[in-house]
């Protein structure tokens, strides 16, 4: 009994120092945005290059994001991949704020590379961690518990431009203590964890067979369908918040207070909201049915952004909701359709092809900007999200003829569960 009550307690602090560990990338992510104006302005660079400081960081994870999991698997283990890839978010931080001090581009641009070989293989390892010490109905309530904590640190950079105005050559050197704090708590987190794995006697995981590039073609088909629900969703999500500010202030002529307000919005709004769709989609299974709306809810707010010119909070407020409900259910399927010894990697190719989409696509954004204008770009958007669409339909009809367990209810999942332990 008092074994058991430890691991609860260790199970209890993971929940706690798992979304602080990885606190600081989400937070220095979106830096750019909130310093769009600010940036252009005294950097002189045109919407298009801009862009490419989230290009930057996303160019490295097309590989490391896969590689990222397979070292996570394979080699260092989850907790020295984490702490490993929490010290290349702390130094690219570094170097993108002393580009910032000393009116560098260039610099920037280096900062955020860096940034990014550890950013997205550390969303890797926190995926893992969940879903090594989660299982079952659970699992939808853990993510979105750490997508909580990213949407509420996320919110708060979007006040990094009205920081700015008051401490104009600081911005960026103190926020990136965040990146500091997280690499304290992911050595944190591997304590705890190497405490629960010794209560448990159980070994640490071995390397196994190793993985082949080849063993991509057996991944299955509704796992990319998921990937092509992420990247075409995802990518009409984050460059759009990327250059939402001024889009605000152009369309509906709001004050740069106003705009980076707006702009938080769906960050505001999942941070309380994530928790409770986890909660949601935990007590009724249906995932595929929950993504589906999601998609739906998504699309309808970017054409009401695109061609109306209704009060731009509903449509926000709208996108936020979808957002939070989409990841609570899209990201826990990839656990339902792997084997386990290859969390990490199907995690990490997921994150990688992601990556492949926003660092294209925020350049083609930057370019329909500077030539076209919001219309085209947000029309863009509209046919990313509507292929989302098709493919989340595909996956649904995919998953009927295979067995439907992406979409079983919370009560077939724990019948056969008890099925499987009898």
């Amino acid at each position: 009994m008092s074994c058991n009550l430890k691991l609860a307690q260790i199970l209890l602090f993971l929940m706690r120092y798992l979304p602080f560990s990885f606190l600081g990338s989400y937070f220095c992510y979106d830096n750019p945005a909130a310093l769009q104006t600010q940036v252009k302005q005294d950097m002189q660079v045109n919407t298009t290059k801009f862009m490419l400081l989230y290009a930057w960081y996303s160019w490295p994870n097309v590989v490391l994001c896969f590689l990222g999991g397979f070292l996570i698997d394979r080699v260092f283990g989850i907790r020295w991949g984490t702490i490993i890839f929490s010290c290349f978010v702390c130094i690219g931080q570094v170097v993108f704020a002393l580009g910032g001090i000393f009116n560098a581009f260039w610099l920037m641009e280096l900062g955020r590379f860096v940034f990014g070989i550890g950013g997205e293989s550390l969303a890797v390892a926190q995926n893992t961690y969940a879903v090594s010490w989660f299982k079952g109905k659970e699992l939808n309530l853990v993510f979105g518990l750490q997508l909580s904590m990213a949407r509420i640190v996320r919110m708060l950079n979007n006040l990094m431009g009205q920081i700015e105005s008051q401490i104009k050559n600081l911005v960026g050197s103190s926020w990136g203590m965040t990146c500091i704090f997280s690499l304290i708590c992911a050595l944190a987190l591997a304590y705890l964890d190497l405490r629960a794995e010794r209560i448990l006697h159980k070994e640490q995981g071995k390397t196994g067979d190793v993985i082949k590039l080849t063993d991509i073609k057996d991944f299955s088909l509704p796992l990319w369908l998921v990937f092509v629900i992420c990247v075409c969703y995802y990518v009409a999500v984050f460059p759009f918040i990327g250059l939402g500010k001024v889009f605000f202030i152009e369309k509906f002529g709001f004050t740069s207070q106003a705009a980076s307000a707006i702009n938080s919005v769906v960050y505001v709004i999942s941070a309380p909201m994530s928790p409770v769709f986890g909660l949601l989609v935990d007590k009724t299974g249906k995932n595929i049915i929950w993504v589906l709306c999601a998609v739906a809810t998504t699309l309808v707010s970017h054409m009401m952004l695109a061609f109306t010119l209704w009060n731009p909070w509903i449509a926000m407020c709208l996108l936020g909701l979808s957002y939070s409900l989409l990841a609570c259910a899209l990201w826990p399927m990839v656990a339902f359709v792997v084997p386990e010894h290859q969390l990490g990697t199907a995690y990490g190719f997921t994150q990688s092809i992601q990556n492949l989409g926003l660092a294209i696509i925020s350049i083609i954004a930057g370019m329909i900007l500077d030539n076209r204008g919001y219309l085209f770009l947000e029309v863009f958007f509209i046919a990313c999200v509507s292929l989302s669409l098709l493919s989340v339909v595909l996956l649904y009809w995919v998953n009927c003829a295979q067995g439907g367990n992406l979409n079983y209810s919370a009560k077939q999942r724990e019948e056969i569960k008890l099925s499987h332990t009898e």
